[in-house]
């Protein structure tokens, strides 16, 4: 779900990642007692936090979906918690064509999993970085076709990109490649609604990970360029658009989220 170091095929149990802890607090089953201690150590409202960010995805997929949108290019996709992105939108359109990226070990070996096409669809994965735009771009450009559009997801992913490693010069050359019509879905952890006590950023760096929340304001710059979509940049739980707006809006705020369509 993140950058990390070298890709290796040795999943490290030694040090929590970002894909297992946020695993564990969606409640699933692929993570070590190293990740369940850290998400143990997080208020509740990550819990919540978390599901109102996967719910956006499944939100804005179908979306995009719906608009006619069959080309996904999901960057940070994580460990599988059905419904993944390819049942979303093949269940809109069977003809739809995924390219999942990773990083993470663990992810790799649930791969099989991302790869169950719908006959008339096709998935694909890819083992790389997120600070590695031209690989996936090249990639990507075997399974999709890039003079059509494509919806680029960047989903609880930017956060863990710090500032040294120009996480805004990465997104603009995916988007660079990218053709008119095209859209950026993208979420993005802030603390700007977070009290000290519910503030653990320095829970994930004293355990090795990197995290840097952003404001909403600089969450605005991965837009910038793009004629973002109604409701804008707003939080998890108040994005919607063809669906009703979730029952439980306002619990929590953690991440700021948005679409944008790329117009050249």
């Amino acid at each position: 779900m993140t950058p990390g170091p070298a890709h290796s095929s040795i999943v490290d149990t030694s040090r929590p990642h970002p894909a297992r802890v946020y695993d564990y607090l969606l409640g699933g089953k692929d993570n070590y007692p190293v990740d369940q201690e850290l998400g143990e150590r997080m208020p509740p409202v990550a819990k919540v936090g978390v599901a109102q960010n996967r719910a956006f995805m499944q939100r804005a997929a179908g979306w995009a979906a719906r608009t006619g949108i069959d080309q996904f290019l999901d960057i940070g996709t994580g460990i599988p918690t059905q419904p993944n992105l390819h049942q979303i939108v093949q269940e809109i359109n069977p003809a739809a064509r995924i390219v999942y990226t990773d990083n993470d070990p663990i992810v790799l070996r649930h791969a099989e999993a991302l790869l169950i096409s719908t006959p008339e669809g096709a998935t694909g994965y890819l083992d790389a970085d997120v600070r590695e735009p031209g690989k996936i771009l090249d990639h990507a450009r075997t399974l999709l076709d890039f003079d059509r559009p494509i919806a680029l997801s960047l989903i609880a992913l930017m956060h863990f990109v710090p500032d040294e490693d120009d996480p805004y010069g990465i997104t603009r050359t995916l988007l660079d490649a990218l053709p008119s019509g095209s859209c950026l879905v993208l979420s993005h952890f802030t603390d700007d609604f977070l009290s000290v006590e519910q503030d653990k950023t320095e829970e994930y760096r004293s355990s090795g990970i990197s995290l840097r929340p952003r404001t909403r304001s600089e969450v605005a710059r991965f837009f910038d360029g793009l004629d973002l979509v109604d409701p804008g940049l707003v939080t998890a739980p108040r994005w919607h658009k063809d669906t009703p707006l979730p029952q439980d809006s306002g619990v929590t705020d953690s991440f700021h989220v948005g679409v944008a369509r790329v117009l050249r």
